[in-house]
């Protein structure tokens, strides 16, 4: 999210300009009713359009106290911003990750070739994992995320989960593959305080092909 002006010999030795480029909301790939019955067009609407963009703006006024705090070299407000860059950040990652995870019911369709193999090898099955991970989100006290990441040291699939917005890659060192949110705001308005069964029905718009995608890119990187 930098970038930094091309110089010559007539800049150097000078202090470059860093220009810091805002992070953005992204648009979703699908409508805001696509993922209905599953997942209702208003829960759509409020998580993507209030709680993400929440996080994207906060996320930006955090950046801009942080260069503030670089630039007077104050290294107490530098530690002091770093709930909020976190927590926004971590927001911000998990939920781009996430909108790309999903898809209509009629495009989900079932994990194949590669991605099958190693949900195989880690897990026995895909029941399996369907079972663990569910357990897993279902089991995350108050709010966080249940994840399917790639250990590249290990070279396996493994489940974890985070609390509140954090960033599975820089708290576990997992590549995210597909994220379960089980914060209230992402299920409570159709599924009330029953996270079983909105956790159960998610399976139904997993987006297999971006899964399969983030898996060889997990590999190849």
């Amino acid at each position: 999210m930098w970038q930094i002006p091309h110089t010559n010999n007539a800049t150097k030795g000078r202090s470059w300009n860093v220009m810091r480029t805002k992070w953005t909301l992204p648009d979703l790939p699908y409508d805001y009713g696509a993922l209905e019955p599953i997942i209702s067009a208003d829960i759509m609407k409020l998580h993507h359009s209030k709680h993400h963009a929440a996080y994207v703006t906060n996320l930006n006024i955090a950046a801009e106290k942080l260069e503030e705090a670089k630039s007077k070299n104050c290294a107490s407000s530098i530690i002091a911003l770093e709930p909020a860059l976190k927590f926004n950040g971590g927001g911000h990652i998990n939920h781009s990750i996430f909108w790309q995870n999903l898809c209509p019911k009629s495009q989900s369709g079932q994990p194949e070739g590669d991605l099958l193999k190693e949900i195989n090898t880690a897990f026995g099955s895909l029941e399996t994992l369907k079972k663990d991970m569910s357990a897993a989100a279902v089991g995350v006290q108050g709010s966080g995320w249940a994840w399917l990441g790639y250990n590249a040291k290990c070279k396996r699939l493994e489940v974890k989960t985070c609390p509140n917005q954090d960033p599975l890659e820089a708290t576990t060192g997992l590549i995210p593959l597909f994220g379960i949110d089980v914060w209230e705001h992402a299920y409570y308005l159709q599924y009330k305080n029953v996270r079983p069964d909105y956790v159960k029905a998610i399976w139904e718009v997993a987006n297999w092909k971006d899964i399969a995608q983030r898996l060889q890119k997990a590999k190849s990187g």
